[in-house]
């Protein structure tokens, strides 16, 4: 073998620095490849990372919407409640005599027809004296708490004030729809009606 088909220690020295530099290149672009193809991998996961976030924050303005409306339904419906208590506290605070005034009506009726009675004796006129100082004392007290009787007599008739038992003819066109005769004492609380007074009526 002749000396020129072996390579001299300068053409290896030479190959042995070229290499390495050839690989490094090598590695290097891999790595720019991988780069590149990584990269849109990247972009289309924050894509959908966004459009779940999207649609979590879509959901949870829903729901906080529906909360919301529960709420103020809620509180409407506290409010109206309250309001209707209220009121019914008011009406029962405004009528609580009412019950007792209606058991209190008969005995004044009773009172009344003692009255009726005419006393020929001392005693029997001391006895309606104190019978007619009870009624004053009751028809007092029922006044004190509203409680009033239906003007009837000579009137013109109210159906909501007045029940009329029996009709008589009118003796003139005046006298037409007027009670002519009061059989039995009504009475009213406030606003309300307790009983209609029952009367005759001219027709």
């Amino acid at each position: 073998m002749s000396r020129e088909e072996f390579p001299s220690e300068e053409d290896l020295a030479k190959e042995t620095n070229e290499k390495p530099a050839k690989a490094e290149e090598v590695v290097a672009k891999d790595k720019v490849q991988e780069k590149a193809q990584e990269e849109p991998v990247k972009e289309d996961s924050n894509e959908d990372k966004l459009a779940e976030l999207e649609k979590q924050l879509a959901e949870l303005k829903e729901q906080n919407k529906q909360l919301e409306d529960k709420y103020l339904r809620s509180e409407a419906e506290i409010q109206n409640a309250q309001n209707r208590y209220a009121k019914e506290r008011a009406q029962l605070i405004k009528y609580e005599s009412q019950s007792l005034a209606k058991d209190v009506l008969p005995a004044m009726d009773n009172l009344e027809r003692a009255l009726s009675v005419e006393a020929d004796d001392d005693a029997s006129r001391q006895l309606k004296k104190g019978v007619e100082m009870t009624l004053e004392s009751l028809v007092k007290s029922m006044k004190d708490h509203g409680i009033v009787e239906i003007e009837a007599d000579g009137v013109k008739f109210d159906p909501t004030l007045h029940q009329a038992v029996q009709t008589v003819a009118a003796e003139n066109d005046d006298q037409k729809d007027t009670v002519v005769q009061v059989l039995q004492k009504g009475y009213q609380y406030r606003d309300r009606t307790l009983r209609p007074a029952m009367v005759i009526v001219a027709q």
